[in-house]
């Protein structure tokens, strides 16, 4: 998912063992995740995509202070779908804490993990298992 105030940017889904960096697009006052590679696409993630970060991840509230969150794992989420216009995607931490991602400090590095079940299966069904052949029906012939 990308939340809703990245409708207007490039966007592309993640791929697993990929390295993200946390950033602020051009034009928006939004922060997302982006491919150091091509800082301006948005990566968008589906629920339960799982993330690794390079340190304890670092958050503000757009105030001065910045905090600091003693986890370096995470998944991807959105929290109060309820509530129109505002920020849902989130990443939530062990202890069941969350962090909506615009609050991320930039310049944070993240490493696709895994990528929720749903999302592996519709790939394996995308591609041909190894070994399989393709045979036309008996009826057919």
């Amino acid at each position: 998912m990308c939340d809703y105030s990245m409708h207007a940017l490039a966007t592309r889904p993640a791929k697993v063992g990929e390295t993200l960096i946390t950033t602020t697009f051009p034009g928006t006052s939004t922060r997302g995740f982006a491919s150091e590679s091509e800082p301006n696409v948005a990566v968008c993630m589906l629920q339960g995509t799982e993330l690794a970060f390079a340190e304890n991840v670092r958050y503000d509230n757009r105030w001065i202070w910045t905090r600091e969150i003693n986890f370096r794992v995470g998944k991807f989420g959105e929290i109060d779908r309820h509530v129109p216009d505002r920020h849902h995607d989130a990443i939530e931490f062990p202890d069941g804490s969350h962090v909506l991602v615009t609050l991320l400090c930039e310049g944070q590095r993240a490493t696709v993990l895994q990528l929720p079940m749903v999302a592996q299966q519709a790939s394996e069904r995308a591609r041909p298992a190894v070994g399989m052949t393709t045979r036309t029906p008996l009826s057919a012939r």
